[in-house]
């Protein structure tokens, strides 16, 4: 399987719909895992390196878990290709910019990757589309386990398992979701609650992770804290965090209505006029179009089936994207251009905006 005929299997990501929910968009867990005996590979010579990536290659593709799976190494690859793997959530920006000895074991639904080679000899991590975090946990045991069958990992009985920073010490675990929060966001407070996340051991992110910023109103959140608690503590305390976030956007969304619901209801009509009109879109200003579009399918606005097209153009509008289904390279001029043609054609038939319905928002 290639990278083409990746993006053209159904996934759990893009295509999950029976799973999806209101705000809580993906689920990831991560767990970062070294080789004892092996040098670490920021510290690794470039023989190391190929040599550590040669055995977790070969035990991650024995995995059940990986059958009929895309097996890569990051120097194979093209640049484009990488970017759309990042765009995906499959890779992290940081193993898309190495070069010899480091590579990806991608499962056919997308559901599993694992990274070789990047801070870590494996980062080993599964998606699930939704609130999935008990779901996310019980696959990853089991392709954690599957791989420590055959590969002796560094741990310590006092530190846990090894790993390359020491925040990653002990389960070596993070555990995320993303979350859409355009409530929040539209009235202000999400500064407020970034703060009380803070202090609760939790950090919150953008889009695509540390360093990105939050396009579309959706935020990684996730643990800090990888030593002294077990990875059941870790799930727990994160969940409730993320169920208190929940219930702050369906608040925000409710005084919103019924504040000023004209206000709301106006963004929501501006963005679906623009995304059938414009002949410019930038990728940030389409990710907060169809943020609001997003919103609208919540207040009943927009029938629900709409909500899987809506997820799909999030990635699918990304600039990789954009140029693999154009099959060429354009600069970000050209890509404004192409996204809204590709956008004007998405929404053109596209049911218009009831604003008489003032369902409850969900959950």
């Amino acid at each position: 399987m290639t990278i083409s005929s990746l993006i053209a299997t159904p996934s759990e990501l893009t295509d999950s719909v029976s799973t999806k929910t209101a705000i809580v968009l993906m689920t990831r867990i991560r767990l970062a895992r070294n080789l004892a005996g092996h040098a670490f590979p920021g510290w690794a010579k470039p023989a190391q390196r190929v040599e550590s990536f040669a055995l977790c290659r070969a035990a991650v593709a024995a995995t059940p878990q990986m059958k009929r799976s895309v097996d890569v190494a990051i120097a194979d690859i093209s640049e484009l290709e990488r970017q759309i793997l990042v765009e995906r959530h499959l890779i992290s920006r940081e193993l898309s910019g190495a070069k010899a000895g480091a590579g990806v074991i991608i499962s056919k639904d997308q559901a599993f990757s694992v990274m070789m080679n990047e801070e870590d000899h494996l980062r080993i991590q599964v998606l699930r589309a939704g609130f999935n975090l008990k779901r996310a946990w019980s696959s990853i045991n089991d392709l954690d386990s599957a791989l420590e069958d055959n590969l002796d990992f560094a741990f310590s009985p006092t530190l846990g398992y090894l790993t390359a920073c020491p925040t990653n010490l002990g389960t070596g675990m993070r555990a995320s979701a993303m979350m859409h929060l355009p409530a929040l966001v539209i009235s202000n407070q999400m500064e407020k609650i970034v703060r009380a996340v803070n202090q609760l051991g939790m950090v919150v992110r953008g889009l695509f992770g540390e360093g990105s910023d939050a396009s579309g109103s959706i935020f990684q959140i996730s643990n800090q804290t990888t030593l002294g608690e077990s990875e059941a503590e870790i799930i727990k305390r994160l969940g409730s965090v993320l169920q208190s976030i929940v219930e702050h956007e369906l608040n925000a969304r409710g005084k919103l209505l019924e504040a000023d619901a004209s206000k709301l209801f106006d963004k929501v009509g501006r963005a679906f006029g623009i995304l059938q009109n414009s002949h410019l879109l930038s990728s940030s200003e389409a990710m907060n179009l169809l943020s609001l579009i997003r919103l609208g399918v919540d207040l009943g606005s927009f029938p629900e089936a709409r909500r899987a097209m809506i997820d799909r153009l999030f990635i699918e509008a990304q600039p990789g994207h954009l140029q693999h289904a154009q099959k060429g390279e354009f600069d970000p001029g050209q890509r404004d251009v192409i996204r809204a043609t590709r956008l004007r054609s998405e929404f053109a038939d596209f049911v218009r905006p009831d604003f008489d319905l003032k369902n409850k928002t969900k959950s």
